[in-house]
């Protein structure tokens, strides 16, 4: 089972003095050096809240993934997930294809149609019609990242004889993740993802979302007429390796070392084959305690995990 770090490029706290870029720099070659499988980040603008006042930051996704990509050579890098309105399908496929390159194929496209609206407002781009203009998306963007070449006419996008010149390192291009729980995105994993992402989960015992999101994953490849080993299922989940973490979720797996591992080996029953974890607190040093956990998790694949207490 590969275990991967989610880098927190919006953590507010993070954010409010410069060099922010410095802390995950260190933590993604922490995350290499210890072991670790993959770096991801999430692809957002802005928050904004009802609950909330004013507005929450984050840097832009693309960019930190491509800075990862030069200081590290050996973990798989990729978004969780690329909001897919915030760019043109052709031109997507087009910078995949480049960052796989960049990277020396360490990277994976992860897509989703998005879900915050405030800031589709403030950046001026569509929110209704999501899943369908999703949906014409892929139509551009996986011949494109897979073959080189599509001509596309749809009601929301198109393209007309596009080709990707040069192609990357791999023939096929970069694995492209899809992102969904209902059944119209559903439909769309099963019909293009190379890979699903569900998240975000604590300790596998608790995790009765996600097999839910599982049952439903495999009703629509039964539709669709996929076999399901040929779809690679990740789960995002929450890690604390310190309780003196007050933002923490209240469900995030901590514990011992030990304890921490036998709840990521845990989630192998469930049959999740990559786990990309949102860790507490941001440091270099919990990184690398939870390369540590990872791998003790590998050494014991198939273990029943126990929920673990508090240490």
């Amino acid at each position: 089972m590969k275990i991967g770090l989610m880098l927190p490029i919006g953590q507010e706290e993070l954010l409010r003095e410069p060099g922010s870029w410095r802390l995950f720099r260190d933590m993604a070659i922490a995350a290499e050096e210890g072991g670790l499988d993959s770096v991801w980040c999430a692809d957002h603008v802005l928050f904004r809240s009802p609950d909330e006042e004013g507005t929450r930051g984050i840097h832009e996704a693309w960019t930190i993934l491509s800075a990862v990509a030069a200081v590290t050579g050996r973990v798989e890098i990729g978004p969780l997930v690329l909001c897919a309105p915030f760019r043109n399908p052709a031109l997507t496929a087009k910078m995949a294809t480049t960052l796989d390159e960049v990277s020396a194929g360490r990277f994976t496209l992860g897509l989703g149609c998005g879900w915050h609206e405030p800031e589709f407002d403030a950046f001026g781009y569509p929110f209704d019609h999501r899943v369908s203009r999703f949906a014409e998306a892929l139509e551009i963007i996986v011949p494109l990242v897979r073959t080189g070449s599509v001509t596309f006419e749809g009601r929301y996008h198109r393209a007309v004889d596009a080709e990707i010149i040069p192609r990357g390192p791999r023939p096929a291009g970069p694995p492209i993740l899809i992102a969904g729980k209902q059944p119209r995105m559903l439909d769309l994993v099963a019909r293009h993802a190379d890979q699903w992402n569900a998240a975000w989960y604590g300790h596998p015992d608790e995790a009765h979302e996600l097999r839910a999101r599982l049952e439903r994953l495999d009703a629509a490849l039964e539709r669709t007429g996929r076999d399901p080993a040929t779809l690679e299922k990740s789960a995002g989940i929450f890690v604390a390796v310190s309780d003196a973490d007050d933002d923490r979720p209240d469900t995030a797996i901590r514990g011992t070392t030990a304890e921490v591992a036998r709840a990521l080996a845990g989630y192998e029953a469930l049959g999740i084959s990559h786990l990309i974890v949102h860790l507490w607190p941001r440091s270099v040093e919990a990184v690398r305690r939870l390369a540590e956990a990872a791998h003790a998790a590998r050494a014991m694949p198939g273990v029943v995990a126990e929920k673990p207490g508090l240490s």
